[in-house]
């Protein structure tokens, strides 16, 4: 036999142990209402925080890269990545957005003589460190040895991918990884040209290795 009550079971109780339906909603609008009351403070402070925290992370900070021997100041989002702050706060557009994924090298910049995909890195993340764009590679008028060496042996088509593949070529010297043909193309796969200027690309290098 079920033990849950039946509609006939309620009907049977006396008319004054039962609510009627509007007190029954004039009870829950009060008690609704309380609870609301109670929870508003709380609700409003946390809001005001999250504004307040939002406004800290978007804001722009001060920050000094040096760059090319000259320490410069500029202001920027703690996000903006290296390769932004050097053609849009610095006005160095010679490092060049490709993929903007670290896959094509046409942003290629040397950081304390290392070469890096100044797309993948944080600017604020390299105060203190010495960074080489395109444009600190020649002395004046005089062209570093591996501008020279591209002009030379024509390693440009549409030029896009040139700076990147310059200032990794200059690294790929440095590190000893230019003595064969087959080297160089190995430690310079990382810079990608379009045109398909890889045999001018490489003899340039070979060029400058030989000199160094």
């Amino acid at each position: 036999m079920s033990t849950y009550p039946t509609p006939d079971d309620f009907a049977s109780e006396p008319s004054g142990t039962r609510p009627e339906d509007g007190s029954r909603r004039s009870f829950m609008k009060q008690a609704g209402g309380i609870l609301g009351l109670a929870l508003t403070p709380p609700l409003v402070s946390q809001a005001e925080r999250l504004t307040a925290y939002s406004k800290t992370v978007e804001g722009v900070t001060e920050m000094t890269l040096r760059v090319n021997g000259t320490a410069r100041a500029l202001r920027a989002e703690p996000r903006v990545t290296l390769l932004d702050a050097l053609r849009e706060n610095l006005n160095l557009t010679g490092s060049k957005k490709g993929c903007d994924h670290g896959q094509c090298g046409a942003c290629t910049v040397l950081v304390d003589g290392r070469r890096i995909n100044s797309c993948l890195a944080l600017a604020v993340m390299n105060q203190g460190k010495e960074i080489t764009t395109i444009e600190g590679l020649a002395k004046g008028e005089e062209l570093h040895p591996m501008q020279a060496a591209f002009v030379k042996h024509d390693g440009f088509q549409c030029g896009y991918c040139t700076p990147g593949q310059i200032m990794s070529g200059v690294a790929c010297v440095k590190e000893g990884h230019a003595t064969t043909d087959a080297q160089t193309r190995e430690w310079m796969s990382g810079n990608l040209c379009r045109c398909g200027a890889y045999p001018n690309i490489v003899a340039a290098v070979r060029e400058v290795a030989g000199k160094a």
